[in-house]
């Protein structure tokens, strides 16, 4: 056997050329780094206007540049450029189709420059700009929550603990709970704007550069707040795209709570709301069924985001300073989690817009499981003015009584209430009816339909600013 033949047979199949097939597959990135093209191009057309604006280059060939980099970005938006995994990558595809297109005058580009910090001050731009998307999404959900919201300030409904029933709330507040959790969403994704919103642009490789550059040129040119104060950080750093997964993976997290939720209520057994057909299919072999298919995946694609998260922190646990090829594993995992997160944004938002909510089975069930146990309890202390923990015991052998009699707090007889308490009065049903607890919680963020619509004037003020 000859040792070609050896060889092929070592590293086999796909990579039956050998060891340089396998460098070129596990080396190339320009199968996922090409969707950084426009950033590239951006930070490329910067770099190249303040390298003449310094006189480091003539602007002559800056303009050749410029030029050809505008012509490279409508080839690749029009689908014509081709692409090759030989260059490797985004940088070295674009730089050697500069050259074919205007010739020496594009090996001018890279002066002052390194592939660690142009690969850096491209993925933050991204970043930045996926930020700003995922921004207006959340604000589009919001505004559905508190569409629904208005709509159903007053509309009772079981409040959970343990999934348990525990007391009665308000549709309209439920659906404030998810304004206050995305809105924390938005804010995170506000910070995270303002700590990446620094250029790394400038630091070259790793210890900046001899050239007469103007950091703050391209770092204006580019619309970021100031460059990065320190070389060697410039180009190690990707806390910006952990931060972005983690946000991600938090708001994936609410999203998931949601469709969990959206998934319970729309069963049979709970009928608290009704999926649209947009967002539901049905069985194969069960005619009767409607699937709440898109809450689901909402609720599957959550471990994914959460994976790309622990998947990059893993990566950059033992990377010492500054760059290794390692961090080339960021990209896969911030544009996957950021299409993912979009989706699931999407999704979501018109779920909520788009659902029938059941207003009489919600009412149905928060009566039952004995809602208003704590209302009975807070009138012995307000009235009567017992000791909670004697309030507690009091309410709980009125409790065992309607189980024994197998009816609702409130359909208990005057005479059945006084058995467990002698001082109790008639006064007494009027915290025992679900809609009554409910307009009795009047306390700051209570579930008072009164208050709930305090806090929707709030919050679309609040929206409208942001």
């Amino acid at each position: 056997m000859s040792d070609k033949k050896a060889s092929n047979q070592m590293w086999g199949g796909r990579f039956a050329s050998g060891p340089a097939a396998i460098m070129e597959a596990i080396n190339a990135s320009i199968s996922f780094d090409r969707k950084l093209y426009a950033q590239d191009i951006r930070g490329s057309i910067a770099h190249s206007e303040m390298l003449a604006q310094t006189g480091i280059i003539s602007a002559a060939d800056q303009e050749k540049i410029a030029h050809g980099l505008n012509t490279i970005l409508t080839e690749i938006e029009a689908g014509t450029f081709e692409f090759s995994t030989r260059l490797e990558d985004i940088h070295m595809n674009v730089e050697a189709h500069l050259a074919e297109l205007i010739g020496p005058a594009a090996g001018r580009l890279h002066t002052a420059r390194s592939r660690n910090d142009q690969v850096a001050v491209d993925l933050r731009l991204w970043v930045k700009d996926e930020c700003f998307r995922v921004a207006e999404a959340l604000k589009g959900l919001i505004a559905a929550f508190l569409e629904r919201a208005e709509e159903h300030a007053a509309t009772v409904m079981p409040g959970f603990t343990h999934m348990q029933a525990a007391q009665p709330v308000t549709f309209g507040h439920h659906c404030m709970a998810y304004v206050e959790m995305f809105s924390r969403d938005l804010s995170r994704v506000r910070d995270a704007i303002e700590r990446m919103d620094e250029s790394p642009l400038g630091a070259a490789a790793l210890a900046g550069t001899s050239f007469p550059i103007d950091r703050h040129l391209t770092t204006r040119a580019l619309g970021f707040r100031e460059p990065m104060r320190n070389s060697l950080d410039s180009v190690s750093d990707r806390d910006f795209a952990l931060e972005f997964l983690a946000i991600a993976a938090i708001c994936a997290t609410h999203l998931s709570r949601l469709a969990e939720e959206i998934i319970i209520w729309s069963t049979p057994q709970f009928g608290f709301v009704r999926l649209s057909d947009s967002f539901s299919t049905g069985s194969s072999i069960m005619p009767q069924k409607k699937n709440p298919d898109a809450a689901e995946l909402v609720r599957g694609k959550t471990g994914r985001v959460t994976g790309h998260l622990v998947g990059l922190l893993t990566v950059m646990k033992g990377m010492p300073l500054t760059y290794g090829k390692d961090m080339q594993e960021d990209k896969e995992s911030v544009f996957d989690a950021a299409e993912t997160l979009d989706l699931m944004l999407a999704a979501m938002t018109g779920m909520v817009r788009d659902m029938t909510v059941n207003a009489a089975a919600m009412k149905k069930a928060a009566g039952a499981g004995y809602s208003t146990a704590t209302d009975l309890a807070d009138w012995l202390v307000r009235t009567l003015g017992l000791p909670f923990r004697e309030a507690h015991h009091v309410t709980g052998r009125a409790v065992a009584l309607a189980e024994e009699k197998k009816v609702g707090l409130d359909r208990l007889s005057l005479e059945d209430l006084q058995s467990v308490h002698p001082d109790i009065t008639a006064d007494i049903f009027s915290v025992l009816a679900v809609q009554n607890s409910v307009k009795s919680r009047t306390s700051f963020g209570g579930t008072a339909p009164s208050e709930v619509r305090k806090q929707i004037r709030y919050w679309k003020k609040r929206l409208a600013k942001a």
